[in-house]
């Protein structure tokens, strides 16, 4: 697509910002490459491409140095795709920009009152747009052990999803007369393997936790709380590692994806609430079981609406 047949989609809108010497900056990210798109404080669009490696974004980096003004970036939250270059980006703040990692559904939202396309190009230019256009919280880049810690514990959901299934798998294969000997003898040793790395992938965690203060004091108040063990606990903390300690209550929240969701219009749609499902899911994945549990042992919490429903 050609950089007008972009931009002649995108209606021009001067805001209060946009008047401030500002270079507005939005970077598609996907496996191989990272599309640049750039709006100058004389509303000039520039685009370039660069690979998604570290001498890419030095390259990047170069690039965006050479706008001769402070440059505010938006860019998507694209897993491994995106993370070392979010960090890269972070770790140049202090000298001339400043990032937002965006979750991929709010700009997919923010697209759609913009553009009918869907290239890397035009991803780009949106994100640049969303830059100018919108109210702009800087990222705060995480440490190495809060990274590490979130590694861990999702490859640990991982790896405790494929021992679900293993299990699942031998315990049907085990009632069937005409299963081959060769698939249980597979099996077994494959469950048998899997229990050993979740045992040391936990291991390791919990050694990560114990090497901070206060994740440590944090993860022994989580096992205070009923219907959470240590496993549920550790699930849990990976995920809560990463969020801001400065995030509200009902921040946090929806961060889960439990925030309530309604569905009222006149009197023809009055739908009941569910939650919205639209915040981390490792992280609700991981306070699933021990809300169940809680909600069938804990007094305090089986009176509360739902918990009834959840026993």
């Amino acid at each position: 697509m050609s950089k007008s047949a972009v931009t002649d989609r995108i209606p021009t809108v001067r805001t209060a910002v946009a008047s401030i010497e500002l270079v507005f900056c939005g970077i598609d990210v996907s496996a191989v490459t990272v599309s640049v798109a750039v709006i100058k404080p004389d509303q000039h669009l520039a685009e370039r491409k660069f690979s998604n490696t570290a001498s890419g974004h030095r390259s990047l980096l170069a690039w965006l140095g050479q706008c001769g003004a402070a440059v505010r970036i938006s860019l998507e939250a694209n897993g491994v795709y995106s993370l070392d270059l979010a960090l890269a980006l972070a770790l140049d703040a202090a000298a001339h920009c400043e990032v937002v990692v965006l979750n991929p559904k709010l700009v997919n939202r923010f697209a759609q009152t913009l553009v009918r396309n869907k290239t890397d190009a035009a991803d780009a230019v949106v994100l640049a747009e969303y830059s100018r256009r919108m109210p702009f919280t800087s990222w705060s880049r995480p440490s190495v052990e809060q990274l590490r810690l979130r590694a861990l514990g999702r490859y640990i959901e991982s790896l405790a999803a494929d021992l679900t299934g293993i299990k699942n798998r031998l315990h049907a294969s085990e009632r069937s007369s005409v299963t081959p000997r060769a698939v249980l003898h597979d099996l077994k040793p494959a469950q048998a393997g899997l229990v050993r790395r979740l045992s040391r992938m936990r291991q390791q965690a919990r050694k990560l936790v114990e090497a901070d203060k206060l994740l440590a004091r944090r993860f022994d108040l989580l096992r205070t709380m009923p219907g959470i063990a240590e496993t549920s606990a550790l699930s849990i903390l990976c995920e809560l590692v990463m969020l801001p300690p400065e995030m509200t209550v009902r921040q946090w929240v929806a961060m889960s994806g439990l925030d309530p969701s309604h569905r009222e219009s006149g009197t023809s749609v009055h739908r009941p609430a569910r939650i919205s499902r639209a915040g981390n899911r490792h992280l609700r994945r991981a306070l699933y079981m021990p809300a169940l549990s809680a909600a069938r042992h804990d007094p305090h919490l089986r009176v509360l609406p739902g918990a009834a429903r959840a026993a």
